[in-house]
């Protein structure tokens, strides 16, 4: 099997692992208890949440811990604007279902939700984001790196327009941290979303960096954990597992992306070069280092995906978390892309385990299999197959 859809999720490390089993059978106590189990408990989590803050740069007490990317979207979007007096949220057509949806409640409950537009790149419209906050503004979300096609927006230019205007700016930068650097300080983001799964951690836990000085309405309430932010027993397993990873993306953040871009490249020089009528989505000069996104002009994508797992090679056509909807991508159809390039794209990303073996075998498949289905498709004669 060659895995190719490390953006829906990857593999979780060895060493991570292995920091994780000790808090399943040994070290099993209840974080909030004051007998050693408990403190031992405690001191872990604080110690993977020294690690979370490390990767981005940020403060031990600026980490919100969650059960992963949906829940610190939408803890950011709901806890700003439902205790904000401004009545206006601004994000961009091309962000994540954890991000639309929240919108869309939001738009229930009477807030304004502006959609900014984007090019055929995937990057937002700078001077329509200067254009549309007014002083009903009271938060911007516009995603770091797209899931589906790898667009790095420029945040760092968002970040500065929010402060000019004095609204609270976040990002969900789920696909790239652990990817390419980033610095919270530096980009000066209030609030920004990560998920453990995406950087070889387990599933089920994240966190939301929240700036100091930034206030949220509490979105899970109970015993009080996280300061009373998220009130519920810690995943302290997952919690460790997530903090080592962590450290991890840290400690090989440089060598990790160049791999990464190198198994990307040679796939892309392939595919562009010995397959035809294909193109590649995306900012290609600006994207995060594990992203490839075609169109295959011909293929129904789903049938290339079938396809290519029977060979035993796994990719996508899109978001992991919206493929049950069976809906059209949003974010190729925010780019501009007609129906026949939307249902011809396949997504691949690479990871840490990948080999440019696999590459070459990857593109040696995808030769044949697209030749098949063109073969019978019914752009035959319009494309010349």
């Amino acid at each position: 099997m060659i895995y190719l859809d490390n953006a829906a999720s990857t593999q979780v490390h060895e060493e991570v692992f292995q920091e994780m089993l000790p808090y399943f059978k040994e070290q099993y106590g209840n974080p909030s208890s004051i007998h050693r189990y408990g403190r031992l408990a405690s001191k872990a989590i604080e110690t993977a949440r020294k690690r979370i803050a490390e990767l981005i740069n940020a403060k031990q007490n600026e980490i919100l811990l969650t059960s992963g990317g949906t829940e610190s979207n939408n803890t950011a979007l709901f806890g700003v604007m439902r205790q904000n007096k401004a009545k206006q949220l601004i994000t961009s057509h091309i962000e994540h279902d954890a991000i639309l949806e929240p919108c869309r409640q939001l738009e229930k409950e009477g807030f304004d939700v502006i959609y900014l537009p984007v090019n055929n790149y995937g990057m937002i419209d700078i001077e329509k984001l200067k254009h549309s906050i007014t002083k009903e503004t009271a938060l911007v979300s516009v995603m770091f790196a797209n899931n589906e096609v790898g667009t790095i927006q420029p945040i760092k230019k968002v970040a500065q327009i929010c402060k000019q205007h004095n609204v609270l700016f976040h990002t969900d930068a789920i696909q790239a941290v652990g990817k390419i650097p980033i610095d919270v300080k530096e980009i000066g983001v209030d609030l920004l979303s990560i998920s453990s799964h995406k950087i070889n951690g387990p599933k089920g836990i994240g966190a939301l960096y929240i700036r100091d000085g930034t206030t949220l309405d509490p979105f899970i309430l109970g015993g009080g954990q996280e300061n009373g932010m998220r009130s519920g027993t810690e995943n302290v397993a997952n919690i460790v597992g997530f903090g080592k990873a962590c450290h991890l993306a840290k400690e090989h953040l440089g060598k990790n992306a160049a791999h990464m871009k190198s198994l990307r490249d040679h796939l892309t020089s392939r595919i562009v070069s010995e397959i035809s009528h294909v193109s590649v989505n995306g900012n290609v000069e600006n994207k995060t280092p594990n992203n490839a996104h075609f169109t295959f002009l011909g293929v129904n994508g789903e049938d290339l995906i079938i396809k290519l797992d029977e060979f035993g090679i796994a990719a996508s056509t899109g978001s992991a978390c919206s493929v049950k909807t069976q809906k059209a991508s949003h974010v190729l159809m925010a780019m501009g892309f007609s129906h026949e390039q939307i249902t011809g794209s396949l997504r691949i990303t690479v990871g840490l385990y990948n080999t440019i073996p696999e590459m070459d075998q990857t593109v040696d498949i995808l030769k044949k299999t697209i030749q098949e289905l063109r073969s019978v498709s019914p752009f035959k004669t319009k494309y010349g197959f």
